[in-house]
């Protein structure tokens, strides 16, 4: 019998186990959830006899990898897959795919809620500022950064957007404007918000050069990567630009130094939030699980990534 591992240290939402559980039965496979695990060894004694797995935010590494004799294909609930290593997966034959745009609304959502967060002065009783009439550009215009611009349109704000992966026509169609240099829209955004994925071109690509183009009193939104900020050029922004302002469910390695000195310009969740909420569970995992049955039974291959 095919035997699916779901294994999340983040555990599913209970609607989206059940609904889950449902999928798998109806399909006749076998299956374990393998939640809040302590360490790698853990999850590398569960997934030897798995021939699929769910995951999180889970790490896949070249060790777990080797570790899965019978594995044909790893599901990553959600859409970042950086936590999985390609080429080891790929090595062995094993399929590796994400659930694009499952998550997109949810972090959307969280963007635009820290963004009021900030502009409310951590709402510590002082006057703030409104979102209406502020400009916003989109770094990345993917699932998430259409709902961003969705949402963001409601509140009456500007918005812009710099992807030289999407048609210029596309993002327009929504009633956004393209800047055709990253450099152009954060120099002239009141806010900036991240969605590009953490790659070989992009990690610690928003650095010093480009932060250093941001207007006075601006704010940089990232609910994408930590990986994408150059950590040790964001403190000298913070330092040499006394307004800027940086928001973030992804902390920092050194968010202690950042709070500790920018206390008020700052703001980050206790953990990654963006995908933290039952629609999103719900939604990413029965894709997750669905896919996971079209490509063993019939073998649809949508969203591999690898």
């Amino acid at each position: 019998m095919t035997k699916v591992l779901i294994a999340t240290v983040k555990p599913f939402a209970k609607a989206a186990v059940e609904q889950i559980k449902g999928i798998f039965d109806e399909a006749g496979y076998e299956f374990s959830f393998f939640e809040k695990y302590n360490n790698q060894d853990e999850l590398i004694e569960a997934v030897q006899d798995a021939d699929a797995m769910i995951i999180r935010s889970d790490k896949i590494t070249p060790e777990v990898i080797a570790a899965a004799k019978n594995l044909k294909i790893v599901v990553r609930a959600g859409a970042g897959y950086d936590n999985v290593n390609l080429e080891a997966a790929t090595a062995k034959g094993i399929v590796v795919m994400n659930t694009p745009g499952q998550n997109s609304n949810a972090v959307a959502e969280l963007a635009l809620g820290m963004m009021v967060y900030q502009m409310r002065n951590h709402f510590n009783g002082t006057p703030g500022s409104e979102l209406k009439g502020k400009k916003l550009g989109i770094h990345a215009y993917g699932n998430v950064g259409k709902n961003v611009a969705r949402i963001a349109k409601g509140f009456g704000m500007e918005v812009f957007a710099f992807d030289p992966f999407v048609p210029k026509e596309t993002i327009e169609a929504d009633g956004v404007t393209v800047f055709d240099t990253a450099e152009e829209m954060y120099a002239n955004c009141d806010f900036v918000s991240l969605h590009i994925p953490a790659n070989k071109q992009t990690i610690q690509s928003i650095n010093f050069a480009l932060l250093s183009k941001m207007k006075k009193g601006a704010t940089l939104v990232n609910t994408a990567r930590k990986e994408v900020i150059h950590e040790d050029e964001l403190l000298k922004i913070f330092e040499e630009n006394q307004d800027f302002c940086y928001i973030s469910d992804i902390a920092p390695d050194n968010r202690a130094l950042i709070e500790d000195k920018y206390a008020d310009r700052c703001f980050f969740t206790p953990k990654k939030m963006g995908a933290q909420t039952a629609e999103a569970n719900i939604n990413a995992g029965i894709a997750a699980a669905n896919q996971i049955i079209g490509y063993l039974n019939d073998g649809i291959t949508t969203f591999k990534v690898n």
